[in-house]
């Protein structure tokens, strides 16, 4: 059965309303070289609007900031029916030790600083960016907590963090009345599935939703790039191009490419584009709530939003599977082996209901 942008999921535990695609907004903004300008930008949120969606994703520092100052110009009619998720962490002034990290006195400045940038008296879901392996868990949750209780950030989350830390902060919080997290956001793909191991399983199981990033794989399973490209040097940072961004992450390697064929091969069945199909897989693991969509042309963005209307058979689901597989290793394979089920269940059947 098709999707559209109006058929609103809960995000984890919580009782927020959001769209099953969310709208990356790192492409608003020409600061790093590759965005779309203010007037394209612009039709990329009322295209996405003007088909139902309500869940728009940006961070503190994307497009040097670009992101959040024209989302706050864009949303000053519209803002109390939109769910505005931004993040902290990165570093905002180079050289200041302080002005980035996990840490309460970063929190509260990105905060602010998000809040003036947005144009809104709140943020709706907050994120901190990535684990930075200094600050304790304590700290930020009870950070997080008094932002809550301010009324400046209405829920909290996660991203890119190890699933240890997440599953030991969502206890603490839990334990000691404090917010607890809402969404976990990882970057998960055909190509990039590991998250799969821990993360994923956590999340369902801790009531948090799963926001995927680059579900696309910095581009490279919309089928746009060759062999050719493997021989470019990677560039570790997220200006220049879309493709310095795919050889950094690791996307765009011969795996991957083998991964995209098989993606093109399934589109063609399905009459459907590569991209459309990509998302479309991700949107299968019953653990996500909403990948996000990062286009930059609202043609691109018109394709994306496709990806609601794709539906596989079991033989499609299949050979995307096999074709991007991944070992879960110990304790999972270990755990699987019908040698260690034989000697902890003793052949048994035993149903679960959860």
């Amino acid at each position: 059965m098709s999707l559209t942008l109006d058929t609103y999921r809960l995000l984890g535990r919580s009782g927020l309303r959001v769209s099953p695609l969310a709208l990356g907004t790192m492409t608003f903004g020409e600061d790093w070289g590759w965005g779309a300008d203010r007037e394209e930008s612009r039709k990329l949120l009322d295209t996405y609007l003007g088909r139902g969606g309500n869940f728009i994703d940006t961070a503190s520092m994307y497009t040097a900031g670009s992101s959040e100052r024209l989302l706050g110009e864009f949303t000053r009619e519209n803002r109390e029916s939109l769910v505005l998720a931004t993040k902290y962490t990165m570093l905002r002034r180079p050289g200041d030790p302080n002005s980035g990290g996990n840490h309460r006195k970063s929190m509260f400045a990105s905060v602010e600083n998000s809040l003036r940038q947005l144009n809104t008296d709140y943020i709706d879901l907050l994120y901190l960016h990535a684990w930075d392996f200094h600050t304790p868990v304590e700290e930020i949750l009870r950070g997080m907590d008094d932002l809550v209780r301010q009324g400046k950030v209405l829920y909290v989350a996660i991203s890119d963090a190890p699933a240890w830390q997440v599953s030991r902060m969502q206890a603490i919080a839990d334990l000691r009345g404090w917010s607890p997290l809402a969404a976990l956001q990882i970057e998960y793909s055909l190509i990039e599935r590991t998250g799969e191991r821990d993360l994923i399983p956590m999340a369902r199981e801790l009531g948090l939703g799963v926001i995927p990033w680059s579900p696309l794989a910095s581009g490279v399973l919309t089928g746009k790039y060759s062999r050719d490209d493997l021989a470019d040097d990677a560039v570790g940072s997220p200006e220049g191009s879309r493709k310095n961004v795919a050889l950094s992450s690791g996307a765009l390697t011969e795996r991957g490419l083998a991964i995209a064929d098989v993606v093109k091969e399934v589109a063609a069945q399905l009459g459907k584009t590569p991209s459309q199909v990509a998302l479309a897989w991700t949107l299968q693991n019953p653990a996500v709530t909403a990948p996000i969509i990062g286009a930059r042309t609202p043609a691109q963005l018109e394709d994306n939003l496709g990806a609601l209307e794709v539906e596989f058979d079991a033989e499609q689901l299949a050979r995307l599977d096999a074709a991007s597989a991944i070992t879960l290793g110990f304790p999972h394979d270990f755990l699987a082996l019908e040698m260690t089920r034989n000697v902890t269940g003793g052949g048994l059947t035993i149903e679960s209901r959860r």
